[in-house]
């Protein structure tokens, strides 16, 4: 079955797959209203589809999905909004109150003004459906953390995973199937063809759409990519928007006078060999914590996810105050939840044997070590995921007309990925967003209106004349180290 499975996937041709008559889509209307006061009329409710469809007779599951129609149709496709994660649902928008939720509903009546807006949510993570969680055990606060612990803890994970979901069939929850999922909505609501929106996860979900369906998209607006190769990111690739960081650091006036003599790298650099000679003890109110060189390795890529903090973070580092920083590690080692379907998606996508090759030895691994990918290629095989095999992790030469906005700074989701993939989507042009981080296409364009209207107008009509090549994000204001109050 494996192998069939990855032949049809390879080719393309699991879209062709008839439509089940059981993949019913029920949607119920509803009203909210945005912050500036505009009535938000929408459908909402569930597909019903199979937990596997490569298995005859699978359990049926249901998967949420919104609808805003076009408030004056341009006989344009619909635009299908992928959201991020794996494991995030943007239906709970539907009923919250809070400002953050009201903005949210106006940016959806913007992107169906001539076009009908779709959510379809992920299977497993669905608030018309299965929520599956996976409970993180605490870790030890008189050790440092180390890549071994946990590999550790993921294994015992995976190999618990069936056993804590009975009569779930976590093979079916893929990449793949949440693909087929979209396209089991397009085929229900009756449209020929779709635009997609996606950013992150949302862009790796689009490339699945895009590989399993051909021909079905008509158009599409990616943003922080990342293709289906690269769900671990290269280490040299992170490390070079720390770099990126760094420099622009360095010129700031303010900033300027607590750079350490070598600059920000070295800086960092310094640190890390601090640490490589053994652990620290930190005394909190609360008790000691011991921290070490796989601590400071995390905390280098998730401290410049917020670009504005990450200067100040390292320099505090270099001169020794730790008090912060070990409060948050100590927060960071107790028990959690977080979705399941994380792991089961990302180990089923996998990587080739050669980009593990290339992750393994890469140049980077030093200051940001194995913590990105370790856990989850060790375990890759436990998990019950199905292994998609590489006919569809590897891309392949694909002429629906794509616009790419990446930032320069995005740490998640490095620019480098999408430099390699371009060759392959010859009808595609990418929008660099200098200083732009981790984000969707119209939050990484906010400075620059114009081209935010431009590029929503081509997910609606078609068209890039009126795009440029690269925009700047405003100069971003770094916070100063704790010795500068």
């Amino acid at each position: 079955m494996r192998i069939l499975f990855g032949l049809i996937m390879a080719f393309g041709l699991a879209g062709a797959m008839p439509a089940s008559a059981k993949d019913a889509l029920s949607l119920t209307p509803g009203t909210e209203t945005a912050a500036d006061g505009r009535p938000v009329r929408y459908e909402i409710g569930a597909i019903e589809v199979p937990e596997n469809r490569a298995k005859p007779g699978s359990r049926r599951i249901t998967v949420g999905v919104l609808r805003i129609k076009a408030a004056k149709p341009g006989g344009q496709p619909p635009i299908f909004l992928l959201v991020g994660g794996p494991g995030v649902t943007m239906l709970d928008t539907i009923g919250d109150p809070s400002p953050a939720a009201r903005r949210r509903l106006g940016s959806w009546l913007d992107y169906s003004a001539t076009n009908d807006l779709v959510i379809v949510e992920q299977r497993g993570y669905t608030l018309r459906g299965d929520m599956l969680e996976l409970h993180y055990p605490a870790m030890p606060l008189d050790r440092p953390a180390t890549v071994e612990d946990d590999v550790a803890v993921m294994r015992r994970l995976a190999n618990e995973a069936a056993a804590a979901n009975p009569g779930r069939d976590l093979s079916g929850y893929t990449i793949a199937e949440c693909a087929d999922d979209v396209d089991a909505v397009r085929r229900a609501l009756g449209y020929p063809k779709i635009g997609l929106m996606g950013a992150s996860f949302g862009s790796q979900w689009s490339f699945a759409v895009l590989k399993r369906h051909p021909g079905t998209v008509a158009r599409a607006l990616i943003a922080s990519a990342e293709p289906l190769n690269n769900g671990y990111d290269m280490p040299g690739h992170v490390f070079a928007v720390l770099q990126r960081v760094a420099f622009e650091a360095e010129q700031d006036p303010a900033l300027r006078p607590f750079i350490p003599q070598g600059g920000l790298i070295a800086a960092a650099r310094t640190v890390r060999d601090r640490f490589a000679k053994g652990p620290i003890t930190v005394d909190l109110p609360e008790g000691k914590v011991v921290i070490g060189l796989g601590d400071y390795q995390q905390a280098l890529f998730a401290k410049v996810v917020n670009a504005a903090r990450w200067p100040a973070f390292v320099i505090d580092l270099y001169h020794g105050r730790y008090q912060a920083w070990a409060r948050e590690v100590a927060e960071g080692r107790k028990a959690g939840t977080q979705s399941l379907i994380g792991p089961l998606i990302d180990t089923a996508t996998g990587v080739t044997a050669t980009r593990l090759a290339q992750l393994e030895s890469d140049p980077a691994l030093d200051m940001l070590g194995r913590w990105n990918f370790a856990a989850y290629t060790a375990s890759a095989g436990l998990w019950p995921s199905t292994d998609l095999g590489d006919g569809f992790r590897l891309p392949v030469r694909d002429e629906t007309p794509i616009l790419f906005v990446q930032g320069d700074w995005d740490a998640n989701t490095p620019m480098e990925n999408l430099l390699d993939l371009l060759p392959w989507f010859p009808n595609a042009r990418a929008l660099i967003v200098h200083r732009g981080q981790h984000n969707g296409p119209m939050p990484l364009l906010r400075d620059h209106p114009d081209t935010a209207a431009a590029a929503l107008r081509f997910l609606r009509e078609g068209g890039m004349a009126e795009l440029p090549s690269r925009v700047e994000a405003a100069p971003v204001k770094f916070a100063l180290p704790a010795a500068s109050g």
